[in-house]
């Protein structure tokens, strides 16, 4: 089992900047790809950023030149660093690890952005 806890989410105006960390912890060998996902309600689950064990990075095209998804291995902990912060960007920002044939995911943090 991996377990993901997400934090840094809050409320921002419009063009303000905030950083997820997702922190990882327990059994990280098995764990290759790790990315952030949001949600707003009655819509599907999204994906943002993505990064793989070699740091390889894809991002989705609404967020290409604001976002920024990085990892420290060493603290097992992905961020994202997230600018240019717009009004469309709010939702719960959801943590996933993957690996071979398990997929866990964090509890999510809420990000809000004000016009």
């Amino acid at each position: 089992q991996v377990q993901l806890v997400e934090s840094g989410g809050g409320l921002v105006q419009a063009g303000g900047s905030l950083r997820l960390s997702c922190a990882a912890s327990g059994s990280i060998f098995i764990v290759n790809t790790m990315g952030w996902y949001r949600q707003v309600p009655g819509k599907q689950r999204e994906v943002v950023a993505s990064i793989s064990s070699g740091s390889t990075a894809n991002y989705a095209d609404s967020v290409k030149g604001r976002f920024t998804i990085s990892r420290d291995t060493a603290k097992n902990t992905v961020y994202l660093q997230m600018n240019s912060l717009k009004p469309e960007d709010t939702a719960v920002y959801f943590c996933r690890a993957r690996g071979g044939s398990y997929n866990f995911w964090g509890q999510g943090t809420q990000v809000t952005v004000s016009s």
